[in-house]
């Protein structure tokens, strides 16, 4: 672990190993260093992170630095953290990984945020589909707010159902939810309240430019969507006035600079917009909500993207 005129191994404190891994994150490009030898010495230790300081002058032992040197070497060759650790937190909750499913990023609990607030009676018995449900965090995050509620969870990858199953299971919620392994919503019959997806949205050109933590450990079925990544959308907009009741709301996480094309192919397939999407935390425009009326008169919120100022 230490470096030339370094610390002896053997004469390491805790603090010390934490400085260390600090300095090698930073060395090797990692954004976060501080925070990513945190996380990673304290997964070593087999500790919380938050536990981390009262080891400070513990020394470090053989065995913890053979972990953290694993880890550490992991983090540098461009793993997520959350890979390392095999399980990410989202909502509160906690999600198992897999080779098949995306990592839950924070800018997706923008579109949880969305979906609540256009349902927001929590004994609701809403009937939601999550289209592409890769760890099944967005429907999990939902059933849990809304104890009412039931749930599909779709997948093309067989693997990726089955973590979203383990998943839903594991946080109490698999009462209240199904899994299916099929092409976007063409195996179901409809009848949704709510029809939830974050497809694949980037393009072909795109995805050599991505960080590695993206490009080499996430899974390219969920991420590249065609020449100008747009190739989900079109088939689940085009599913939508299927899919949904009369009355139902869909919630689509966009990619960045995807607002308008992502609109007009919803409002081509005869939804009716409810606002400008809703930005991330990065202001980002991020999940665009929609109706199917499926009656004479929609709710008067629903207008046009165009009218917004702001959008384009």
């Amino acid at each position: 672990m230490p470096g030339p005129g370094d610390t002896p191994a053997a004469d390491l404190t805790i603090a010390q190993l934490r400085r260390l891994m600090t300095a090698r994150l930073a060395a090797g490009g990692v954004e976060t260093p501080e925070l990513d030898a945190r996380l990673l010495l304290a997964h070593a230790l087999g500790c919380p992170p938050g536990e981390l300081l009262s080891h400070g002058a513990a020394p470090a032992a053989p065995d913890i630095l053979a972990a953290a040197e694993a880890v550490l070497a992991r983090r540098l060759a461009g793993e997520p953290v959350a890979r390392i650790f095999g399980h990410k937190e989202f909502w509160s909750l906690t999600f198992r990984l897999s080779p098949d499913t995306l990592v839950p990023r924070p800018d997706t609990e923008t579109l949880v945020e969305a979906a609540l607030s256009l349902f927001p009676d929590r004994a609701a018995p809403l009937r939601i589909l999550d289209l592409g449900a890769g760890t099944g965090a967005i429907l999990a995050a939902l059933l849990s707010e809304r104890p009412a509620a039931t749930g599909i969870a779709v997948d093309r990858s067989e693997n990726a159902a089955r973590t979203a199953r383990d998943n839903l299971e594991a946080n109490d919620l698999a009462d209240r939810a199904s899994v299916l392994v099929a092409d976007w919503g063409t195996a179901l019959a409809g009848g949704f309240d709510l029809v939830v997806s974050n497809p694949p949205y980037i393009t072909e050109d795109e995805m050599a430019g991505l960080a590695v933590d993206v490009r080499l450990h996430d899974p390219r079925l969920a991420l590249v969507a065609g020449a100008d990544g747009l190739t989900a959308y079109r088939i689940i907009a085009a599913d939508l006035p299927r899919l949904l009741k009369p009355g139902g709301a869909a919630v689509l996480e966009l990619g960045a600079g995807q607002e308008l094309a992502v609109a007009d192919l919803v409002q081509a397939a005869g939804l009716g917009l409810l606002g400008p999407a809703r930005a991330d935390l990065g202001g980002i425009p991020r999940a665009l909500c929609a109706r199917w009326p499926g009656a004479a008169h929609p709710p008067a919120d629903e207008k046009r993207l165009g009218t917004f100022e702001g959008n384009g």
